[in-house]
């Protein structure tokens, strides 16, 4: 693929390419984000947010298509607040295998070209996410790398993240701590299915400070990839409006996928490339 700075890839963590996708293709996802919601019935395990059920959820939907709800949008009785448009915070986790719209406009020609571009020359699609980023209550995200929630031996995880709406720092954009990938990854999530402790690893003690990381400001339809090892952060949406988006995370088939992993995948949806 011609026109991806590997300089900047290299030095920074991170790219962004403006207008890489078309309105057209922004839209059919909208709407059909929109479609998957209205199917949607916010009932038992996916409302309970702090029962064990929902974190069974949430743990076991690398291989389903499964709706994440706002946790201010849910009241400690588990109803909804706010319509259910208005409550989900995202849909994951396998969109890209599970759902026809969001499988052809995950698998092109081009995202093929510019992940071997960058490296990963046995792309495999691990996980994808729509996320909504709910006006008021759009849940912060705080200072974390991918890779710790994605791991491969060595480090292979990167993020597509495509804008299907302006984002800026009034509707709560991704902010990066440009260059920081050059370092170690510095946590990592553990699932311990007999024991049933799951939780981040503090694998080293970092000295990122909030007031380093910058923001990216995006037009709609641009694409923002990031390296795994890239800190990001993105902060509560406070604004009146949406931020919408989709991200996919590829992984090299060539690394090793160890089995406590965060996500996982059943033997009857087995990763594929594009």
């Amino acid at each position: 693929m011609t026109g991806v700075d590997l300089d900047r890839w290299d030095r920074d963590g991170y790219l962004v390419f403006p207008d890489f996708i078309t309105e057209d293709a922004a839209e059919s996802l909208r709407r059909r984000a929109w479609e998957l919601v209205e199917a949607f019935e916010p009932v038992g395990t996916a409302v309970q947010l702090q029962s064990p059920e929902y974190e069974a959820y949430m743990l076991d939907a690398g291989d389903d298509i499964r709706f994440f709800l706002e946790p201010q949008a849910v009241s400690d009785d588990g109803r909804l607040t706010r319509p259910k448009h208005q409550a989900i915070g995202k849909i994951g986790r396998a969109l890209h295998d599970l759902d026809p719209v969001f499988d052809a406009f995950s698998r092109t020609p081009e995202l093929a070209a510019l992940v071997n571009a960058l490296g990963v020359a046995e792309p495999l699609l691990l996980q994808s996410q729509y996320i909504f980023k709910q006006p008021g209550i759009g849940l912060a995200f705080p200072m974390h790398q991918d890779a710790t929630f994605m791991v491969t031996e060595p480090p292979s995880v990167i993020a597509l993240w495509f804008a299907l709406e302006d984002a800026n720092e009034t509707n709560a954009c991704l902010h990066v701590l440009p260059g920081a990938h050059k370092g170690p990854l510095a946590a990592r999530f553990r699932r311990d299915d007999i024991g049933g402790n799951h939780g981040v690893e503090t694998l080293i003690e970092t000295n990122w400070t909030r007031e380093d990381f910058v923001p990216v400001r995006v037009r709609r339809n641009s694409l923002v990839v990031m390296h795994g090892l890239l800190p990001h952060v993105s902060d509560t949406n406070v604004s009146s409006r949406t931020r919408q988006s989709y991200v996919l995370h590829a992984i090299d088939a060539r690394c090793h996928y160890p089995a406590d992993n965060w996500l996982r995948r059943g033997s009857g949806l087995p990763m594929r490339g594009f």
